[in-house]
């Protein structure tokens, strides 16, 4: 069983504790990741200067480690050497989750197979934070954080999401927004939409929702929209017609409308031909219409 971190009257065992921060507010922070980070030996961060401002800001004063992409590999070695020590650690990045688009992967990976604990704290997360106020309908989404920044490269990958039945997350540094956004409206369907989110939870905030061939002409109309760290989310496709559903899957639908009610006849025929749910509710409700 994973150590508790829960109960200050309870001492804090030797793991690896993954520390979820702010992303942008300093408040949100949750009481067990600030209970976690007072009661550690050492804490590795992306950055010490900003890890230090975060702890000086809460009041705590817990040595810090240096761990980023560029030496994670080593940085992990001594955090397994501490552990072995029955040392307790903690690893934060600048902002966010730790290994969601941040340094942190590849050091769990060695601890766990060093056969050490390892232990989450959940807590600030920027894609999940702008999904929350994005106002979606889409059933699921997919999570495909920073596309590569060279040109061809870039457009290859969205090429290949575009058919994927799932809103699109994205992260976006301010320097490379125009030409994503640009690329995603190219390449992508032009009935989607976009939810742009930027300087999320910080002073600035702006979370703006739009048809993604609108998008690029809303950046550009103010250089203040360019500004900050971004989060891009794409609306799933656009639902396909009856003409476009299977033979097979529109035999099944019909049969299911002429016994059942719509809502239980579409949940029935998504769970036996693995449909889109909302591609065939719009096609159960033309069905019933063209009967009326």
């Amino acid at each position: 069983m994973a150590p508790v971190a829960s109960s200050s009257s309870l001492p804090l065992a030797p793991a690896l504790y993954v520390v979820a921060t702010p992303i942008g507010n300093l408040g949100d922070i949750t009481l067990r990741a600030l209970e976690t980070l007072r009661s550690v030996d050492l804490v590795a961060c992306e950055d010490t200067r900003h890890a230090k401002h975060l702890l000086d800001h809460h009041g705590l004063r817990v040595p810090t480690l240096a761990l980023h992409q560029h030496n994670e590999n080593e940085a992990a070695e001594k955090l397994i050497r501490l552990l072995g020590e029955g040392k307790r650690v903690a690893l934060i990045s600048d902002a966010g989750t730790p290994g969601v688009s941040d340094p942190g992967a590849r050091t769990v990976a060695a601890v766990r197979a060093a056969g050490f604990c390892v232990v989450p704290l959940p807590g600030a997360n920027a894609a999940i934070t702008a999904l929350s106020a994005a106002g979606l309908m889409d059933d699921r989404f997919l999570f495909v954080g920073f596309l590569p920044a060279k040109v061809g490269a870039r457009k290859t990958a969205i090429t290949a999401l575009a058919a994927v039945d799932a809103a699109l997350v994205f992260y976006e540094a301010p320097h490379r927004v125009l030409e994503t956004v640009r690329d995603l409206a190219e390449l992508l369907q032009p009935q989607r939409e976009i939810i742009i989110a930027r300087e999320l939870t910080k002073l600035f905030e702006q979370i703006e929702r739009l048809p993604l061939a609108q998008a690029l002409a809303w950046l550009e109309a103010d250089t203040n929209h360019q500004r900050g760290e971004f989060v891009l989310i794409v609306s799933a496709p656009p639902l396909r017609n009856g003409s476009e559903l299977e033979a097979e899957t529109e035999r099944v639908l019909t049969a299911l409308l002429a016994e059942l009610p719509v809502k239980q006849a579409v949940k029935l025929a998504t769970e036996i031909t693995g449909q889109p749910k909302n591609a065939l509710y719009a096609r159960a409700l033309a069905l019933k219409s063209d009967n009326l």
